[in-house]
């Protein structure tokens, strides 16, 4: 008899919960707060979850400038919407989340493995993404190492650390854009440089010989041409080099003024891809391309042959962007 009663109470909750979610009463909107009991006990969840995930994960020394650095940027490019940064007060996007995620540049508890735990495997049913998706573990407790000095950073500190400081505020570009008879065109392609920024001899290229590494490039120009920074700077490695105009920068230079440039540029500008060859040398490969950029820069129509010639390391399966020369030349703008 006490078997069936509790069958009989267990199938009552089950058809209740099915007319409930049927129902659709539940308010699923972002701007609806959850019941005060509904909230407390996803919280609990949630610390739990991480806490047990987390226990006996290795820290490894977290102290290095480099590595503080390097998260710095990784945090500037990727979290200052959600966890704002030193002397920021609010963001778009904050007001409308909901959980709204904790503002890091103020005191927070979560231990280092704890915090490298949330920021590889994000969290359900809220903003935080799964960031080791596209970022391996090297970068990620780099930005753990950012996090800790974090709260202690006056807005000038942040500013200094991640290229925002004075220096970069009266830069223009991080290079510029100009017709014919301008003396810096934007320079797009050449050869490839190694990590050194050492050049290679030519290989022997042609269409579609490495497609994994060529489908890498398509999508590090698809992503310029939608102003996904985040997806840009994932699909190279971390120590890459990039060199235009006669400049060689490390990635993190890139990212801190000239992506932005580029990013402008081509939302205002039409590519047209000419070619695309490929070659393979062991673990690395070397990708062609050459396009018509056609644009408007100071109020003047142009026509640019842009050159690109880019290094890509295999990582694994996957290809990664470790070089890149870019170079143009102005041609008279066609009626």
């Amino acid at each position: 008899m006490k078997t069936w009663l509790a069958l009989l109470v267990l199938l009552l909750f089950v058809l209740a919960g099915t007319a409930f979610v049927a129902s659709g009463v539940y308010d699923i909107g972002a701007d609806a707060p959850h019941w005060r009991l509904t909230e407390r006990v996803i919280g609990v969840l949630r610390d739990r979850s991480v806490h047990v995930r987390a226990d006996g994960i290795d820290v490894p020394d977290l102290d290095g400038a480099d590595r503080i650095a390097e998260g710095a940027e990784h945090y500037a490019e990727m979290c200052t919407g959600c966890h704002l940064a030193p002397g920021m007060q609010e963001s778009e996007i904050r007001p409308g989340l909901y959980p709204k995620p904790p503002v890091l540049a103020e005191e927070h508890d979560l231990q280092p493995a704890e915090a490298f735990w949330v920021i590889k495997h994000g969290i359900k049913m809220s903003a935080m993404p799964a960031w080791g998706t596209t970022h391996d573990d090297e970068a990620i407790w780099n930005m753990v190492a950012f996090l800790r000095k974090l709260p202690t950073m006056t807005p000038d500190e942040y500013a200094r650390l991640t290229g925002g400081g004075e220096g970069e505020a009266g830069h223009e570009h991080g290079h510029h854009h100009r017709g014919e008879g301008d003396d810096d065109v934007h320079r797009h392609g050449g050869g490839a440089e190694d990590d050194n920024g050492h050049g290679h001899a030519a290989t022997t290229q042609t269409p579609g010989a490495v497609p994994e590494a060529e489908s890498v490039v398509q999508a590090f120009h698809a992503a310029l041409a939608r102003g996904d920074r985040v997806a840009v700077l994932a699909l190279m490695t971390e120590d890459a080099r990039i060199s235009e105009d006669g400049e060689t920068q490390d990635r993190a230079t890139y990212a801190a003024a000239h992506l932005a440039a580029d990013i402008a540029f081509l939302k205002q500008a039409k590519v047209m891809l000419l070619s695309r060859v490929s070659a393979l040398a062991g673990d690395r490969a070397q990708v062609a391309s050459a396009s018509t950029v056609r644009a408007t820069v100071r109020g003047k129509p142009v026509v640019l042959r842009s050159d690109e010639s880019m290094e890509l390391r295999r990582a694994g399966a996957d290809w990664r962007i470790a070089a890149i020369r870019w170079t143009t030349e102005a041609e008279p703008a066609q009626p």
